[in-house]
């Protein structure tokens, strides 16, 4: 590796992680309270919790990674920039396409990295930290379960337990007032009662032995009763630990081939099928989101400024507003079937893509490509523009 590489690489590898760790930082604190609440109030072992931080990070990181990137090119080469080295080295006779060749090998080091993440990481860390959280949910819904005590834990369920096991696999003469429905509330006894989960699809039941039902209708002056060997009741944790307990994976929890294999059975025109085909091309519009910041980054850092760092990272959160609120307008009309799938995820990339090839190029050519209603705008206004992109008069 040449000198000049590992230069500009220490200019954007100390930015970089510094602002990665800032942003990743600011949103494990939307999660603070949660995680806070599970250690302290639910009892949920700190092994458990660290798992969990774990099991966020590819979500976070996929976001987090391109924007670090972005603001680390524009903080790092900013700072060459106001202290005029890119000046000299242009005078020394070093392209443009020179320059910025570390620049972009790190940049698509970042890609893969975060493409990694997307297609691989991130899928399945999101379902372990749902199938962890239900298990939790599952393991405190046996032990918060107390014999001759009326347990709310469940919605809209109150369980009362004469007997326990000791070892806590059954439970004798149980009684349940099921408010589940509203206008017919049901009343459950059983001589036995079994907690049964399932793994596969995240779901918790009770199997009730040896029992009746009971349903009263005061408006209708009606009472209906039923006798039953076995009847399994579905608890609902939706209340505990804030966490749903679904029988399939969400899209965002798939990798690519089982989101082609849905795919394949929903028709494309529902919004089911597209939003499918929105989450299989953004796991790879947002890793390809590296290299196009990059490339945008490079020509917004030229120019002649006296604040290197701090234009930078206001420079940063400008492109990086620009780019999120336009994917989440195009992916809003991709998903409601006003845009087709395909360019409600790749419209971002795409303009990003064309906008950092016409700055970069004007940026070799120390020139900007501007329509000839620039040369119209005040003198004052004009200068302030060319400055902002790079422009030097020779």
């Amino acid at each position: 590796m040449k000198i000049l590489d590992r230069y500009l690489l220490r200019e954007i590898i100390g930015p970089f992680f510094m602002v990665l760790f800032i942003l990743t930082f600011v949103l494990l604190i939307g999660r603070i309270l949660q995680i806070m609440d599970l250690l302290v109030n639910k009892g949920v072992g700190f092994s458990q919790i660290l798992l969990l931080l774990a099991y966020l990070m590819p979500s976070f990181l996929i976001r987090t990674v391109p924007i670090s990137l972005l603001a680390a090119v524009l903080m790092g080469l900013g700072r060459l920039s106001a202290d005029n080295e890119l000046i000299v080295m242009k005078a020394s006779g070093i392209p443009l396409s020179r320059i910025a060749r570390p620049v972009l090998a790190f940049a698509v080091a970042a890609t893969l990295f975060t493409a990694s993440m997307a297609v691989f990481f991130s899928p399945a860390s999101s379902h372990a930290m749902r199938s962890l959280l239900f298990e939790i949910a599952r393991q405190k819904a046996g032990i918060g379960i107390k014999e001759k005590v009326f347990n709310d834990r469940f919605k809209d369920i109150v369980l009362y337990a004469e007997k326990i096991d000791p070892r806590g696999d059954f439970m004798e003469n149980v009684f349940i007032s099921d408010n589940r429905l509203l206008r017919q509330p049901t009343v459950i006894t059983a001589r036995k009662a079994f907690l049964v989960s399932d793994p596969d699809r995240m779901t918790l039941s009770l199997r009730l032995v040896d029992g009746s039902s009971h349903q009263a209708d005061p408006g209708k002056g009606s009472y209906k009763k039923m006798d039953f060997r076995t009847y399994d009741l579905n608890l609902d944790l939706s209340g505990d630990l804030e966490q749903e307990a679904p029988d399939r994976r969400k899209s965002t929890e798939m990798g690519v081939s089982e989101l082609i294999r849905e795919m394949g059975k929903r028709n494309p025109g529902t919004a089911e099928g597209r939003e499918l085909r929105i989450e299989l091309h953004k796991k790879f519009t947002l890793p390809l989101s590296c290299f196009l910041f990059a490339l945008v980054g490079i020509p917004l850092s030229m120019g002649r400024h006296r604040s290197g760092k701090a234009r930078g990272f206001s420079l940063a959160i400008m492109v990086v507003l620009v780019y999120y609120v336009l994917q989440i307008g195009v992916e809003s009309l991709g998903e409601e079937g006003r845009l087709p799938a395909v360019a409600g995820a790749w419209l971002p990339d795409a303009v990003f893509a064309v906008a950092g090839g016409i700055l970069f190029y004007s940026a070799s050519r120390e020139r900007f490509l501007l329509p000839d209603r620039f040369l119209s705008l005040p003198a004052s206004l004009r200068a302030r523009i060319l400055r902002l992109f790079g422009h030097r008069n020779r």
